[in-house]
């Protein structure tokens, strides 16, 4: 299935995951703008990478595990019009984290982790990967954003409302500390489904608790998601 943005093109035929509202949500909210290093752990076909190359002018390293999700990104990397900005490695982020040179040396870290924690996997191995946290739980996932994050560096991630309360237990495993928590609501009259994070090791007097709402009672997207994806969509 391929997806056309107003500034790149996506094609994540052989993807373990479509491009989601979900990941253009976060790489859309994500503090990019002024970040010169930025980790996009477990790309896929190269969503958030491509997103954070239209927002900042900084040099994106994108990690995926999947040998054809990672195919995917590097071409989709190649067509778009920040090649020389962009960079795939196909790798476990565990295993990147190894390398020295990495300790520490970004200043944002963009993820749209995994998950489902439990339950019966898709059919497909790829998608089947892409969707559950046997292959990427929150505690590597934390230290790995752990190592690689600058001192005065940020992380932003998505994810299911459900998995909040075990996340925060996990931060505090690794001197990491929540500053914005966006709860995600699918529709206006709803509860959220989902809840943008920003991370920091640096500790904050509070956290800025929001509310992001995708689509009103009619069923049209919200003020506030046209004003957020308007420079990707074709049609806002």
């Amino acid at each position: 299935m391929a997806f056309t943005f107003k500034q790149f093109h996506i094609d994540d035929l052989n993807c373990g995951m479509p491009v989601s509202t979900d990941g253009v949500i976060l790489g859309a909210w994500a503090p990019l703008a002024q970040a010169k290093h930025i980790l996009d752990i477990g790309a896929g076909s190269g969503l958030l990478s491509l997103m954070a190359a239209q927002r900042s002018l900084g040099q994106i390293t994108a990690v995926e595990l999947e040998e054809k999700a990672a195919a995917a990104c590097q071409f989709n990397m190649v067509q778009s019009p920040w090649a020389d900005r962009l960079s795939i490695i196909h790798s476990d982020i565990q295993d990147f984290c190894q390398q020295t040179q990495y300790y520490g040396y970004f200043d944002h870290i963009i993820c749209n982790p995994p998950y489902f924690e439990h339950g019966p996997k898709a059919n497909d191995q790829h998608r089947a990967m892409a969707r559950h946290t046997d292959t990427l739980g929150f505690e590597p996932l934390l230290k790995a954003i752990s190592q690689c994050l600058s001192p005065e560096g940020s992380a932003s991630l998505i994810l299911p409302i459900q998995s909040l309360i075990r996340f925060k237990v996990c931060l505090n495993q690794f001197a990491l500390y929540l500053r914005q928590e966006v709860q995600v609501k699918s529709v206006e009259n709803k509860a959220a489904n989902r809840v943008l994070l920003l991370l920091t090791k640096t500790q904050g007097s509070q956290c800025l608790h929001t509310v992001f709402t995708i689509r009103g009672l009619e069923g049209s997207y919200t003020n506030q998601m046209v004003e957020l994806t308007k420079d990707f969509y074709l049609k806002l």
